[in-house]
């Protein structure tokens, strides 16, 4: 797992001041990517423990941070080097995270006990606050939209799906 690029304070991740981590990789294709050159799994830095070490300190040493972002390529590509990623991340920063995956919820929710990758993905949704879901669709994409970048992404509220298995959506 790499990283391909960090914004210590961003806006646009999500809601406040935001830590966003972009991980490179991505097999979803979708048309009109604005991050193509993320789609490749080897280009970045790969992630080490000193690397995670710093990123929590730098978290950790910002007050003015509200949460994290986690955005790529698609993290969830990654999910069984991510799981300790986000474990760590959650427990020693206590920051609520976002997720961006082209993955849909019900998709995780749906292929779980079929396949280790998805299995994974899973696990890191106990660990991630708010998940934006879905491709990007070009004929969807709507520039009046928070957070995302077409009608057919959703912004959920994870533990109301893992607990009632119902979509909260925000914004």
């Amino acid at each position: 797992m790499r990283i391909l690029k960090i914004y210590r304070e961003t806006t646009a991740d999500g809601p406040g001041f935001r830590y966003s981590i972009y991980f490179s990789g991505c097999l979803h294709g979708c048309a009109d990517c604005h991050n193509k050159h993320s789609w490749d799994f080897e280009n970045g830095v790969v992630v080490t423990k000193e690397g995670i070490e710093k990123i929590i300190e730098e978290i950790n040493d910002n007050p003015m941070l509200d949460g994290i972002t986690l955005s790529g390529g698609d993290p969830m590509f990654s999910a069984i080097e991510l799981l300790p990623v986000l474990k760590e991340l959650k427990l020693r920063t206590g920051k609520n995270i976002w997720c961006y995956t082209g993955f849909t919820i019900e998709e995780m929710d749906r292929n779980r006990e079929k396949d280790e990758v998805y299995s994974a993905m899973w696990e890191c949704l106990k660990y991630i606050d708010v998940l934006v879901d879905g491709k990007f669709y070009k004929d969807m994409y709507d520039p009046e939209l928070y957070y995302r970048g077409s009608k057919n992404q959703r912004i959920i509220k994870v533990r109301e799906y893992l607990e009632y298995k119902k979509i909260v959506t925000r914004y």
